[in-house]
């Protein structure tokens, strides 16, 4: 078998992108901005889908890492934007846990609500708050599979502890949804149903 290293792999446009929009990210407004940004940028440099997000320090605003969707291009099912934002934040932060005690409350802000696989890693990951657009719905009537996340998912997590806020900036989140779908861009639903 050949040696396989699943190395999370950034595309090439994400350091300078990220370099331009660098600082402190003071409102929800802001962050989800940038990680709308971040969803479009991906689609128009063709790699990957339209989903984006990053983790903030949730006081500071400060940017700990980003994610895009990368399922097609890592031939990896679970390359999410959130996964690959948490699985950067917590390497970086070399901590298994974005909850450590020495380390400030993280949060997650997310171009959409996340899919059932983001759920469960949102509860692991330690976060604090978690940011959305797009609805689960706005995903869905694209074509994405997002699985059988509970009703109640947002409950589920604020039981959790988890603060969450959805529907930001949800309108521009969506259309990028809808011009990747409008361009050809392809579902990449693991077990597709249609």
């Amino acid at each position: 078998m050949p040696d396989c290293n699943p190395k999370l792999v950034l595309p090439s446009w994400i350091n300078a992108f990220t370099a331009e929009h660098s600082g402190f990210f003071m409102s929800d407004n802001e962050r989800m901005s940038f990680a709308i940004e971040l969803s479009r940028q991906n689609t128009l440099q063709k790699t990957g889908g339209p989903f984006g997000a990053a983790v903030f320090e949730r006081l500071s605003g400060k940017l700990v890492a980003v994610g895009v969707n990368l399922v097609i291009k890592s031939n990896c099912s679970h390359n999410h934007a959130e996964m690959v934002a948490i699985a950067l934040a917590e390497h970086r932060l070399r901590r298994y846990t974005l909850s450590h005690p020495d380390l400030p409350d993280h949060e997650l802000v997310t171009s959409s609500e996340p899919c059932i696989m983001c759920f469960g890693a949102i509860i692991w990951s330690g976060i604090k708050r978690l940011v959305c657009g797009a609805y689960t719905v706005d995903v869905e009537s694209a074509g994405f599979d997002e699985g059988p996340k509970p009703d109640n998912w947002i409950e589920e997590l604020e039981q959790r502890g988890i603060e969450v806020i959805t529907g930001v900036e949800r309108l521009k989140a969506r259309s990028v949804i809808q011009n990747y779908i409008a361009e050809g861009g392809l579902l990449y639903n693991g077990n597709p149903r249609r």
